[in-house]
């Protein structure tokens, strides 16, 4: 297997607090691997480590074989940083911005040219060239940060949260684009809290508290993290009725999932006790990655506990 990224014990602590707790990483090349977890969970923290711009308080790690602590310059060479933030320049144009970070990564003058309008075709600013930053919608701007970052045709891309504060539409065209670049050889790292981006990538990263809880595909952590039959419940008042169900003998978990419970049973007979209890019959469902997410999140409390 060839690995972009890999990590042993790896951790950061800013004084008494550690907000990366010993991470153990094995992200295949030419991937895209999500990192998922609530504010604080150590995501954006574990991802500067990884693009070299924070050093290790512990353990160690490489990528594309370079090592973290002795050639974190040369992982810089080869990589493109994107933020929620998209680190562009509001006064200059979308031709501007391009032009200045082709130049940043030092791409040759006889070469710029033809990347730059590369990347107008990719993020489809054409028509666009002499347009102010500031003007454009958060979409368009999301997508020239992305052709900033990839105008170097880095070997990995790191994305911190790129997709707040866009639209749906644009969200589901920025994923189009990064499954793309992973198709054609690039490993991709972003993190996110939407659900729906982490469904679409090959590997989910969940981070809690500093912790990596579980790293596998969608698919394999929806079918192996929860230990039982889930079923979705539909009746009124449903968090007045969450305490009463969750101590049921047969109900291993319970949760409130916008209007509907969630309820985790340890066998199928439990179906209908559910249905005697509650006067409604439950209905079998698919976990989804939110489930998946409480769940592990339990688990670790439980440890801890």
């Amino acid at each position: 297997m060839d690995y972009a990224v890999t990590t042993e014990e790896l951790s950061k602590k800013f004084g008494d607090f550690i907000a990366v707790d010993k991470l153990n990483l094995h992200i295949e090349a030419g991937s895209v691997c999500g990192f998922l977890g609530p504010n604080g969970a150590g995501k954006s923290t574990a991802m500067r480590m990884l693009c070299g711009i924070l050093e290790p308080s512990s353990g160690n790690g490489k990528v594309l074989g370079f090592d973290l602590r002795t050639a974190s310059e040369r992982i810089k060479d080869h990589l493109g940083y994107m933020s929620q933030k998209f680190s562009l320049y509001d006064e200059l144009s979308v031709l501007e911005n391009l032009d200045f970070f082709a130049g940043l990564y030092s791409i040759p003058r006889r070469e710029r040219k033809a990347r730059i309008e590369e990347m107008l075709n990719m993020a489809e600013l054409g028509g666009l060239e002499a347009e102010r930053v500031f003007t454009l919608s958060p979409g368009l701007k999301q997508r020239l940060a992305l052709g900033c970052a990839i105008i170097s045709q880095p070997s990995i891309l790191f994305l911190d949260e790129p997709t707040s504060g866009v639209s749906p539409g644009s969200r589901r065209a920025f994923f189009n684009i990064i499954q793309e670049l992973a198709a054609k050889g690039a490993t991709v790292i972003v993190s996110t809290h939407f659900m729906d981006e982490a469904e679409r990538c090959d590997k989910i990263a969940f981070f809690n508290q500093g912790k990596l809880l579980a790293l596998d595909s969608p698919d394999q952590l929806k079918h192996n993290v929860l230990e039982g039959l889930l079923a979705e419940l539909d009746i009124p008042n449903p968090m007045e009725k969450m305490a009463d169900i969750q101590s049921l003998e047969f109900v291993k978990e319970c949760s409130l999932h916008g209007l509907l419970l969630h309820v985790l049973l340890e066998k199928e007979a439990g179906l209908g006790r559910l249905e005697e209890f509650t006067g409604t019959a439950p209905q079998l469902i698919t976990p989804t990655l939110e489930d998946v997410f409480m769940a592990l999140a339990r688990k670790r409390e439980q440890v801890n506990a």
